[in-house]
C-alpha cells in the first residue's frame, strides 16, 4: 500500500514520493496574527495536523514549518486603529493562536516563523528577481513581481494569464486580492505615509514586504529551495500560492514545493465563513457554547478535507454527544492491560487514509471497533489508542472519573428502590443524584455513573 494524495499542483491523484525516502519537509501557512482566527481557519489547521500525525504513523520524519504572518496590510490596519504598535498587537494574537492550538490539540510544529525575523532573507530573494529581469522597481521605490515574465504563471490555480480579463493588467498593492484581478504584485512596498511606523531601511530603501515573498523566504530558508509538502486553504491557491510558486521558481531555477494540499471551505449558510463577511465563529464561542474543541475536531473529520461542509451548531452538538460516547467507550476499558493492536482494523485504517486521507471512513471504522464485542477489552485498548495516534481525541490524557461517595450511596440506593419496585422513590433518587451533575443509566447488567 501506499498513500495517494491529491496534488492540486497536476490536479490529480498521486502516490506520494517524497523527496527523502523517509523524511517530509512540510510547510503550513499559518495564522495573520490580527485577530482570533475563525473555525474555519481551524479547518486548514486540523488538515493539517492530521496529515503530519498520519505522515508520522506511516513511518516518515516530518519537518514542520508553519509560519506566524505578523506584519501586512491587516495588522498594520488594525494596531494603528487600536492604538497600539504593531508588535503589541501580534505577540497577543500569536499567544492566543497558541492557547487555540493546544484545546483542539494540534501537535505543535517543529518551528513557527514570524514574517518580521526574515527580513534579509525577503530582500536576498527580491534582489535575485531584479537581477534576473523577472521583477522591477517603480518610481516610488516599490518592487513589483512581472507575471508576464513567469511563463509558468497561473501552473497552480490552471488558468492562462490570456484568458484574464483586458482589465487585468496593471499592478496591485493590496495584499489579497480575486484571481480576475491578477497583476503583477508587490514584493517590496515602499513606505509611506499609511504605514506609520512600520518599515525596514534596506538595500531595497526604506519599506515593507509584500504579503507573498514572506512564505517564499520562510519555507525555502527552512525546508531548502525544494521541498515536499505545501498545505494551506483553497482561499490560498490564488494569488498567495500561485505567487509563492512564481516568485519562488524564478529565483531559484528550481521546483518550490513537489505537492501542494488544499483543505475546502467551511460554510455558514452556503456562504463561505470568513471574518470579511461576519458570517464567523471563533473557538471561544464554541466554548461558550458549552462545545468542547475537540466536538469540532471530530466533526471536521465527518467530511473529507476536500469537500465543502456547512457549518451548524446542531451539527457540532451532535459531535459533542459521540465524543462523549467515545470517551465513555474508552473509560469502559482504560483499566485494562494494553494488548496488541488488531492487525485487520489497522490495515484497514492504513487503506482508507492512503487514499487521500479519507477521515469520514477513518472515523466509522473507529465506532465499528468500539462497537464490536468480539474483540478483547485490552486489545481494544491497543487499537483505540493505536487509531488516535492520528486522530488526536487525546484517549491516553483520559482519567477514570472519581464518583463522589455521596452519589454512590444515592445510587445504590436508588438500585435498591429499583428492585423493591419503588418506582417513585427511584425517581426522587435519580433527580437528586442528577442535581449533583450525575446520572444513572441503566442496563441488563447493572447501572453506570456518569457526570453529565
Amino acid at each position: 500500500m501506499a498513500l495517494n494524495i491529491f496534488n492540486t499542483l497536476s490536479h490529480t491523484k498521486e502516490e506520494f514520493k517524497p523527496i527523502s525516502n523517509d523524511k517530509v519537509g512540510l510547510y503550513t501557512c499559518g495564522p495573520t496574527v490580527y485577530n482570533y482566527p475563525h473555525i474555519g481557519n481551524y479547518r486548514a489547521y486540523i488538515f493539517g495536523d492530521i496529515l503530519k500525525r498520519y505522515l508520522v504513523y506511516r513511518g516518515y520524519k516530518v519537518k514542520h514549518i508553519m509560519n506566524i504572518t505578523d506584519i501586512d496590510d491587516k495588522t498594520i490596519r488594525d494596531s494603528q486603529a487600536q492604538g497600539k504598535k504593531l508588535s503589541e498587537l501580534t505577540e497577543f494574537y500569536t499567544k492566543e493562536f497558541y492557547k487555540d492550538r493546544d484545546a483542539l490539540n494540534i501537535v505543535p510544529a517543529e518551528k513557527y516563523t514570524k514574517a518580521t525575523d526574515f527580513i534579509n532573507e525577503m530582500v536576498k530573494i527580491i534582489e535575485i528577481l531584479l537581477e534576473k529581469g523577472f521583477a522591477y522597481k517603480t518610481e516610488d521605490g516599490s518592487v513589483y513581481f512581472n507575471i508576464h515574465k513567469d511563463l509558468d504563471y497561473g501552473k497552480l490555480s490552471h488558468f492562462k494569464i490570456s484568458d484574464l480579463k483586458e482589465n487585468a493588467r496593471g499592478r496591485m498593492t493590496k495584499d489579497e486580492y480575486d484571481k480576475d484581478s491578477a497583476e503583477d504584485f508587490a514584493l517590496w512596498k515602499a513606505w509611506d505615509e499609511s504605514d506609520g511606523d512600520v518599515f525596514w531601511q534596506t538595500q531595497l530603501g526604506k519599506g515593507r514586504p509584500g504579503w507573498h515573498i514572506e512564505c517564499s523566504a520562510m519555507s525555502m530558508h527552512e525546508l531548502g529551495e525544494t521541498f515536499d509538502l505545501h498545505t494551506g486553504g483553497v482561499d490560498n491557491i490564488f494569488p498567495h500560492h500561485e505567487n509563492e510558486i512564481a516568485q519562488s521558481e524564478c529565483a531559484t531555477g528550481k521546483t518550490f514545493s513537489k505537492y501542494f494540499m488544499h483543505n475546502e471551505h467551511l460554510m455558514v449558510d452556503g456562504i463561505k465563513m470568513a471574518k470579511s463577511s461576519g458570517n464567523f465563529y471563533t473557538l471561544r464561542d464554541l466554548i461558550e457554547k458549552d462545545i468542547e474543541p475537540l466536538a469540532f475536531r471530530l466533526w471536521i473529520y465527518t467530511a473529507h478535507y476536500r469537500t465543502k461542509t456547512n457549518f451548524t451548531l446542531d451539527a457540532v452538538n451532535g459531535s459533542q454527544v459521540a465524543l462523549k460516547r467515545l470517551y465513555e467507550a474508552f473509560k469502559a476499558i482504560m483499566n485494562s492491560d494494553i494488548g496488541v493492536i488488531d492487525e485487520s482494523y489497522k490495515e484497514r485504517l492504513i487503506e482508507y487514509m492512503d487514499d487521500d486521507l479519507d477521515t469520514p471512513k477513518a472515523l466509522a471504522l473507529m465506532w465499528e471497533l468500539v462497537h464490536n464485542p468480539e474483540i478483547e477489552p485490552e486489545n481494544k485498548k491497543a487499537t483505540m489508542l493505536d487509531f488516535d495516534r492520528i486522530f488526536g481525541f487525546g484517549l491516553e490524557n483520559l482519567k477514570e472519573e472519581i464518583i463522589p461517595k455521596e452519589v454512590q450511596l444515592l445510587s445504590l440506593e436508588r438500585e435498591q428502590a429499583r428492585k423493591d419496585k419503588d418506582w417513585s422513590k427511584s425517581d426522587e433518587l435519580r433527580d437528586k443524584i442528577k442535581s449533583l451533575g450525575y446520572e444513572v443509566k441503566d442496563s441488563d447488567t447493572g447501572y453506570k455513573i456518569s457526570k453529565i
